[in-house]
């Protein structure tokens, strides 16, 4: 049977104003760690910078020329003295700048949403606001009213645009 999930509808004050029905298909799925975990793992890596890289044989500026006689030396067949196992050579297949990042199919990115959406609803961790305008670009005021509604750390998602008070207000607030 499916399970209509509502929700009241607050204010910025903290006070009820009515309820709203929410989409099964998106916030009533049982969370898939799985899914979840490739969501987290793929933004990571993402914005890993990748800027980290040493020297290889190619790189190093040493001469190319040949390091003592191919015979008679007694010792290995050298080339040149570029290479790892000299002092001064390059270091073997070590880290080159370059991007970590990797393709997530969008299904699965959307998928990866719906289920955080789920968790965070499941526990009872989002809150429904009529309208969030505030009169005057105020940080207190908007804390005071964060405070009633017991919030601490949040985003803060809005339709096609985020009133501009309350966008200055927040502008401030840590988390």
């Amino acid at each position: 049977g499916r399970i209509v999930m509502k929700m009241d509808v607050q204010t910025l004050d903290a006070k009820k104003s009515g309820s709203v029905t929410l989409d099964d298909g998106v916030f009533g799925l049982e969370p898939r760690k799985d899914i979840l975990h490739r969501m987290v793992r793929f933004q990571l890596a993402k914005r890993q910078a990748g800027t980290h890289q040493v020297q290889e044989r190619g790189d190093v500026s040493k001469t190319t020329k040949r390091i003592g006689r191919q015979k008679g030396g007694g010792t290995a067949r050298h080339g040149n003295g570029s290479v790892s196992q000299f002092r001064g050579g390059g270091k073997a297949h070590g880290p080159r700048v370059r991007s970590h990042a990797f393709d997530l199919p969008k299904k699965v990115r959307a998928l990866a949403m719906r289920h955080a959406l789920s968790a965070k609803a499941g526990a009872k961790e989002i809150i429904i606001l009529d309208d969030a305008v505030m009169k005057a670009p105020k940080t207190a005021d908007l804390r005071k009213s964060l405070e009633k509604l017991g919030v601490t750390n949040g985003l803060i998602v809005s339709g096609n645009s985020v009133d501009e008070n309350f966008a200055r207000a927040a502008g401030n607030i840590p988390n």
